[in-house]
């Protein structure tokens, strides 16, 4: 019970702060879409200082869950954290849920419910050795760094999908190596823990991943970046947790079924709510829901702001 709690707490958080981040990002100069420049713009802002410390405190749950529990267990609980950011949207739009949003919500707690209750997910496998292990890595980094090269040549509200994409497989990632570096602290003590490369990859995994991320919400809408952050960040970790932590789900015909049912739920579910209008689409769009008059509006910038969403192409 103390997983799941932990867990829920971590996707409440997140939620919340993702909000926060990402209407702060919307406001960052043009010029610094993935530059190390926009974490400094943004630190200036009070909102995103406000999300990240959501964030901070987020991820300090799910490492508290993940030392309790499997990767293949805590991942799909954190994927709920697009219903707290939904929540908090609801309150900025003033926007009722409606059958589309409850359609996502229940879609995303089938879809978790049965990939838990299906792949009674449990750890004590052996690890993989270290070959299966860089690889296993390595293939995230890869895909992470294709996915970057083919945003660059799209239009920016594409390009958003594809860095929030890159950012979850990171953070997925992250949350795996995370579990390895509490496991060797639990074992050996810090000492073993400041000899290994995991500590330090999981600091390198949680900056790049916020770069990433940060750059999504500031190229389009939330909806166009955070329902594929919370899809590829389960199914990231997922993989790895099976790859090289030894993570075991039951593997007969009917659970692999349930199983892979229960993550197109999920993708599914992430994918509606998200489309959700209560999901904002530009700061524009959530000062006109909370009334602000015209001239106590930010400016979007360009066009590639534009709430619209005609995603109109990027001229450097």
């Amino acid at each position: 019970m103390a997983v799941f709690l932990l867990a829920l707490g971590a996707a409440c958080c997140l939620g919340l702060g993702f909000v926060l981040q990402q209407h702060a990002a919307q406001r960052a100069p043009r010029a610094d879409l993935l530059r190390w420049r926009l974490l400094l713009d943004l630190m200036r802002m009070p909102e995103w200082l406000l999300g990240t410390g959501f964030m901070v405190a987020g991820l300090l749950l799910s490492a508290l869950a993940l030392n309790q529990g499997e990767v293949s267990l805590v991942e799909p609980l954190l994927a709920t954290n697009l219903i707290f950011a939904m929540a908090l949207s609801r309150v900025l739009t003033r926007q009722t849920l409606g059958r589309s949003g409850w359609a996502g919500v229940l879609l995303l707690g089938l879809g978790v419910t049965a990939f838990i209750v299906a792949g009674q997910p449990t750890g004590g496998g052996p690890p993989a050795g270290e070959l299966r292990h860089w690889l296993v890595v390595g293939t995230v980094v890869g895909l992470t760094l294709l996915l970057v090269a083919l945003a660059r040549r799209l239009p920016l509200f594409e390009e958003a999908t594809l860095l929030a994409l890159a950012a979850g497989l990171l953070y997925g990632l992250q949350d795996a190596l995370t579990r390895t570096t509490t496991q060797r602290l639990d074992h050996s003590g810090l000492a073993a823990v400041l000899r290994s490369w995991q500590p330090y990859a999981v600091v390198v995994a949680g900056v790049v991943g916020l770069l990433l991320v940060q750059s999504a919400f500031e190229a389009a809408p939330l909806r166009m970046s955070l329902p594929a952050l919370t899809a590829a960040q389960p199914l990231s970790g997922i993989a790895c947790a099976v790859g090289f932590l030894g993570d075991r789900l039951r593997v007969t015909p009917g659970a692999l079924a349930w199983q892979a049912a229960g993550l197109v739920a999920i993708v599914v579910g992430v994918i509606v709510i998200g489309r959700h209008p209560a999901l904002p689409g530009s700061v524009r769009d959530t000062l006109e829901g909370i009334g602000a008059p015209p001239e106590e509006r930010p400016d979007d910038g360009d066009a590639a702001r534009d709430p619209t969403g005609n995603g109109e192409q990027k001229g450097e």
